[in-house]
């Protein structure tokens, strides 16, 4: 390691002792956070509706506080938009991450405080450097700049009182400007802050051409056209002829698997290392720390307290809600989650499976609900069917059945969403139904139209008409023919795509 590298490696060892304990004390470390956030929240409009006051562990906590969804919030959350304080927690809150996936609407706000920025968010990039810098004694990070593709902030959804955004433009724009420049994180605000990506790309590009990049941070999706870019205007065949010295991806958003020979072929040096981490909107939940083993650590200390439904029992009067020290590994489960962001017992949408206990470790095994999330989409069942709807009506057809799946990127980063539709009636344009449904996905979808953009990231969907009975045939094939049995509407891979296609 370079003498500023070691600093920071020495300043981070305390974090790599704490971790460390996460091995055999990750239950008095939950405990103490459930307990901390209810002592916090005791005097909050939620506090005092559930009898915070009266806790004394778990089980009160479970007796007297149900698992909710964003439904279950949204009116309080909105009240917070508008500046009301002491709801969920303590204080009037400035910041709201926003994320698809509603039914409700295009879009929810996760509220995200003083304390979730600082306890939960932030301190995930500060871990996954910790345990790098851990396990590679010959890193020379410190010596060059660290990239950020971050979100933006979208001030048509500001209140008097608020900010909306991306979570990642709220954490990009609370680093400190002096620690920003000492530790070289980039670009400038004023390209990290554009929120038309074709311009931000030009620019992230243009201004990354002229650094020493030794770290890149984001979505694998996102990267991929950025530095597909960067190799376009540098005329180079890889990466590591543009930037040498690079070493570190820390990843997440999206499954790196279907990008990961794309980034071996853009960055062929086997001095790189990645990193996965599982943020999301409404939190920071997982960090890789061992190169060796793709399942992430679950950080156990942060100002999150994770209880867990086994997705066989989701949805049940009675489903079994269990703590982090009850669970098995080889298990799906369904995350619950309560925060220092004002989330309480709140069901994420997300699925993980442990690997191991003492430490836990998971890997993300998918959603509650079918979807697709290739890119960062987002894309739900509920967008898939109003969007069928809309392309029927504008062109007179009817369809019969229908399946989705992502077409992942190819070298130059582009992909795409592919569609089998079995119609009944056929449109008198399959071209006008096409461009219907992907305009009404659009509409429908926020995160689905910021990856559409000018075709930057996911280009125009393709549609490809299905024989009739084709679906009929998968099923039959499949044992599955009769009952309530049918094709999946979403999928986030190939699998069922391909068997259907190469039956067409």
């Amino acid at each position: 390691m370079d003498f500023i590298t070691s600093l920071v490696s020495l300043y981070l060892s305390g974090r790599r002792r704490t971790i460390a304990r996460y091995a055999t004390s990750a239950r008095d470390m939950q405990e103490k956070v459930l307990m901390r956030l209810i002592r916090r929240a005791m005097d909050t409009e939620w506090g005092r509706e559930h009898k915070f006051s009266s806790f004394n562990g778990y089980r009160d906590f479970v007796t007297h506080v149900p698992v909710s969804s964003y439904d279950d919030l949204q009116e309080r959350i909105e009240r917070m938009r508008q500046g009301e304080k002491d709801i969920l927690w303590p204080g009037q809150v400035k910041y709201f991450a926003k994320s698809s996936g509603t039914t409700a609407g295009r879009s929810k706000f996760i509220p995200v405080t003083k304390e979730g920025l600082h306890r939960i968010h932030m301190m995930g990039g500060h871990d996954a450097t910790a345990t790098y810098l851990g396990y590679n004694k010959k890193s020379r990070v410190s010596t060059g700049h660290s990239l950020i593709l971050s979100g933006s902030f979208d001030p048509t959804l500001d209140t008097p009182t608020s900010r909306t955004g991306d979570v990642s433009a709220i954490m990009t724009s609370s680093i400190h400007p002096f620690l920003r420049k000492i530790m070289k994180f980039g670009p400038p605000m004023e390209i990290a802050s554009i929120s038309d990506f074709g311009e931000k790309r030009e620019k992230l590009a243009q201004y990354a051409l002229k650094q020493n990049v030794t770290t890149i941070s984001g979505v694998p999706s996102w990267w991929m056209s950025v530095l597909s870019h960067v190799l376009e205007l540098s005329g180079k065949e890889t990466l590591d002829q543009v930037w040498p010295n690079l070493e570190l991806f820390c990843h997440g958003g999206v499954g790196f698997t279907p990008y990961r020979d794309l980034y071996h072929k853009i960055i062929p040096t086997d001095k790189m290392h990645y990193i996965e981490t599982y943020n999301a909107s409404e939190g920071f939940f997982g960090v890789q720390t061992d190169p060796s083993d793709p399942a992430m650590t679950l950080m156990v200390d942060y100002d999150v307290f994770y209880e867990f439904i086994p997705l066989s029992q989701l949805g049940k009067k009675d489903a079994q809600v269990i703590p982090l020290w009850e669970v098995k590994t080889g298990v799906n489960y369904a995350m619950v989650i309560s925060t220092s962001c004002g989330l309480w017992r709140y069901l994420i949408g997300d699925t993980i499976r442990f690997t191991q206990k003492d430490p836990y470790k998971f890997t993300i095994s998918g959603r509650t609900r079918q979807f697709i999330n290739a890119y960062g989409e987002e894309l739900i069942v509920e967008n898939a069917e109003k969007g069928i709807d809309i392309a029927c009506k504008a062109t007179g057809a009817k369809v019969r059945e229908y399946t989705a799946a992502p077409v992942y990127m190819d070298e130059h980063g582009k992909a795409r969403h592919q569609w089998l539709v079995e119609f009944a009636h056929e449109p008198d344009s399959m071209e006008k139904f096409t461009m219907e449904l992907d305009t009404a996905l659009r509409s429908l979808n926020s995160d689905y139209d910021a990856k559409r953009f000018e075709d930057i990231v996911l280009s125009h969907l393709e549609l490809v008409p299905a024989r009739k009975g084709l679906f009929n045939d998968w099923l039959q094939k499949h044992g599955k023919l009769g009952g309530q049995h049918k094709v999946p509407r979403l999928a986030n891979n190939r699998e069922i795509m391909d068997d259907l296609l190469s039956m067409n």
